[in-house]
């Protein structure tokens, strides 16, 4: 069985966790992961009720839909910087959603979770590489 919807007070459901926890990334690399996860769900939920396409939402848009989002009212412990926050955070997944997005050729509101993973994932897996690498000589 999985899991499609989250907790109420989870940002994210089991499986989709698990689905991060393996991926051979660094816990920060995890954590941008899981926000653009959420974000991307977060997205889906207003561009339906909007009726756009997450590419063409505003930041206005977003940031209203996190004010009103049920999960993040202050009566669960959220308070309104926090929800500035956040809506910043999901604002900013926009940029690596879009770059998923052009590399796969699959609309963002399309995008999968395994290809959202599979990415951060890749990423990550390349910046190790090219840390790794010896810096090239500039002997001829």
């Amino acid at each position: 069985m999985t899991n499609s919807q989250p907790a109420p007070m989870e940002f994210l459901t089991p499986d989709e966790c698990a689905e991060v926890d393996r991926a051979l990334m660094t816990s920060g690399d995890r954590f941008s992961t899981r926000v653009a996860i959420y974000s991307l769900r977060a997205l889906k939920q207003i561009a339906q009720q909007s009726g756009d396409a997450i590419a063409e939402l505003s930041p206005q848009q977003i940031a209203d839909w996190v004010e009103q989002d049920p999960v993040l009212h202050p009566e669960r412990g959220f308070d309104e910087e926090f929800k500035v926050f956040f809506g910043r955070l999901v604002i900013s997944s926009l940029k690596p959603l879009r770059q998923i997005s052009a590399e796969t050729g699959v609309a963002i509101d399309a995008l999968s979770v395994s290809q959202v993973v599979s990415w951060f994932e890749q990423k990550a897996k390349l910046r190790i590489q090219q840390s790794s690498d010896p810096t090239p000589s500039n002997q001829p």
